[in-house]
């Protein structure tokens, strides 16, 4: 019972520092165009993160992406000490990248950690490869699916506002980015918050407390979603300069497309039920808005440093759990 305990408040602690390590996703570009202060700014994506919440409950009726982070690891191979190495070594990751300012997602941090414990474990067989490799293929499949949709959401907003002048155009875009701002945060909470609820509550399936994510008590969503909006509202300074500004320049009207095509893959995957970094998406999404703007536009070299740095994360999350994993079975912990 103390070990799930631990497990629980870690994955708090997880979904918190999970909050302010992507807030720069949801802010940066629009405090970059100063439509908001940073206060004001972590405040109003909060805010969001939180309403997601209800979103998730009441309106799309299923905590899908929870359901699939559950099934990361197979049942007969979970254990409260391989959730809990899994966790230590997501919450090491995401605070070294936070700390070297590296927009890294936590998404795969978190699933890396709970795979590379299990194969310490039980092996490779104890993990479902089907639901790794769909998870993985995001971190090429969702900075490309934002670059591509907010592409042709800038050349189609380029082409309607041809005519109106440049300054009525700017200052409309600096009210909409309130909207797709938000859009974005939301479509945060809703993918992010549940990755701990599924690591929870496959604690609790383990310890023999409840049956499956379905029959899961409300105040862990609840907790879920209001420890990643404190996190937001901590915000994350150091990573809100390199989505803000060292990726490319944006404007408020170039804000507004990266914000909604980041929106709207974030809605598409919460559909289809796949874990996604918001950190990807939001990323090719910006990517996508300088590129329409010229492709000289974007600093190709910053992407393929932040590429190197997705593509390590789950190994290394992997890695360090295994090694965690180790340590806590020599130390007896069970």
């Amino acid at each position: 019972m103390t070990l799930l305990i631990i497990v629980v408040i870690l994955g708090i602690l997880f979904d918190f520092i999970n909050g302010f390590h992507d807030a720069a996703n949801s802010i940066a570009t629009i405090v970059t165009t100063r439509v908001l202060t940073p206060l004001q700014a972590v405040i109003w994506a909060a805010m969001f993160n939180f309403i997601a919440f209800f979103i998730a409950k009441y309106v799309i009726g299923e905590f899908g992406i929870a359901d699939t982070v559950s099934k990361v690891v197979l049942k007969e191979y979970i254990t409260l000490p391989i959730i809990l190495s899994g966790l230590i070594a997501a919450i090491g990751w995401n605070l070294f990248t936070w700390k070297s300012g590296i927009p890294s997602s936590s998404s795969h941090t978190l699933i890396g950690g709970f795979a590379g414990a299990a194969i310490c474990g039980g092996g490779f067989q104890s993990i479902h490869t089907a639901v790794i490799v769909k998870i993985a293929s995001f971190i090429v499949l969702a900075p490309v699916i934002g670059m591509v949709i907010s592409s042709a959401i800038t050349i189609g907003v380029l082409w309607l506002f041809k005519n109106v002048n440049a300054r009525t155009a700017e200052n409309s875009f600096r009210k909409l980015q309130l909207v797709s701002s938000g859009l974005f945060s939301l479509g945060h909470g809703l993918n992010d918050s549940q990755k701990v609820m599924g690591i929870i509550a496959t604690a609790m399936i383990a310890s023999g407390k409840i049956e499956s994510v379905e029959s899961m008590p409300d105040w862990i969503p609840l907790t879920c979603f209001a420890a990643i909006g404190l996190g937001t509202m901590m915000g994350g300074w150091r990573i809100v300069k390199t989505m803000g500004s060292k990726i490319t320049k944006v404007t408020a009207l170039e804000g507004v497309c990266a914000e909604m095509a980041g929106a709207s893959t974030l809605f598409l995957t919460e559909l289809l039920k796949i874990p996604v970094s918001t950190t990807h998406t939001i990323t090719g999404a910006i990517m996508g808005v300088g590129a329409v703007k010229r492709l000289s536009a974007v600093r190709w070299g910053v992407t393929f440093n932040l590429l190197w740095a997705w593509i390590l994360t789950i190994p290394v999350s992997a890695v360090l759990a295994a090694i965690i994993y180790l340590l806590v079975t020599f130390i007896g912990i069970k």
